[in-house]
């Protein structure tokens, strides 16, 4: 068994249709098994959840011993950078579309939640990127991704040029609609629709992907874990940056961004029969093929 693990925490995607019901089933669970369980803020407010204390993100991060997230995978990349500095593993399950990281079905929460405490899981640990922007030689804006950091055009406005450092050396001045600085997570989200290489999670590159570059030879590159990458916008109206999709920053010319990985990590408890290249089959659908029949008709 997890024999640390006294404290659960239960955060749900609130808005959800049934999610009330599922928080509620699985906070019966762990009750009856033995755990103390808590609520996010925001779920149990909005569900009226009061069979069970509730915390902030924050609290829970200093609370918890494990923490439960039910939603989609952009559920979870918005409590992960939460959680990353407090060390909470994290399991989800699947209340959302894709499930890339969120990957137990609902229909199978409660057995598979079940062994997983009994210690039979695969924990697995995901790597983050952190970055700064730098104007006029002063930091004005700082976060963290756990799938991607995007610079990117305005809707109404053309290419943006961007000027790309590594570790000090100069790469490439780069006329596009953007970059995405990916970790190997997000090497199946943005960075995948851009032409970006799938990454295997547990290696740890640093994917840097030209968002329809003009220079077609403009092309996707993995970078060394260790690398420092500092883009400068040259050109260009209404640019931005954002981190996961989730938080963002308004860039003018000069502005530089210093983009490098995290000290913080994320672990993930998976059911034991998990495995990536399962994941990957059953998201992008590599097991849907004709028959052997219909080929040849």
């Amino acid at each position: 068994m997890i024999t640390s693990a006294k404290t659960i925490a239960i955060i749900g995607k609130y808005n959800a249709l049934g999610m009330g019901d599922s928080l509620n089933e699985l906070a019966n669970f762990l009750s009856e098994s033995g755990y103390a369980v808590i609520f996010d803020n925001e779920s149990a407010q909005n569900l009226g959840l009061h069979s069970h204390p509730h915390m902030s993100i924050a609290d829970i991060g200093r609370s918890a011993d494990v923490a439960i997230v039910l939603g989609g995978d952009g559920t979870m990349l918005g409590i992960a950078r939460q959680l990353a500095p407090h060390d909470v593993p994290l399991i989800g399950i699947n209340q959302g579309r894709l499930g890339f990281i969120t990957d137990i079905p609902r229909d199978q929460m409660i057995p598979a939640i079940a062994k997983i405490l009994e210690g039979k899981h695969i924990a697995e640990q995901r790597c983050m990127l952190q970055a700064i922007v730098v104007r006029d030689g002063e930091q004005i804006f700082s976060g963290v991704a756990f799938n991607d950091i995007v610079l990117s055009r305005g809707g109404g406005s053309g290419m943006i040029e961007l000027r790309v450092e590594v570790d000090q050396h100069f790469m490439y001045n780069q006329r596009s609609d953007g970059l995405i600085v990916s970790t190997p997570t997000g090497s199946t989200a943005y960075a995948l629709s851009a032409g970006g290489p799938l990454l295997h999670p547990s290696l740890g590159g640093i994917a840097m992907v030209p968002i329809a570059p003009h220079a077609l030879s403009n092309r996707p590159i993995v970078l060394p874990e260790t690398s420092v990458i500092s883009v400068e916008l040259v050109a260009g109206r209404d640019a931005s940056v954002n981190f996961d999709m989730q938080s963002f920053a308004n860039l003018i010319h000069n502005d530089k961004i210093i983009i490098s990985r995290s000290t913080h990590h994320i672990t993930f408890l998976h059911p034991e029969d998990w495995n990536y290249y399962h994941t990957l089959r059953e998201k992008l659908h590599w097991n849907e093929y004709p028959s052997v029949e219909g080929a040849l008709n």
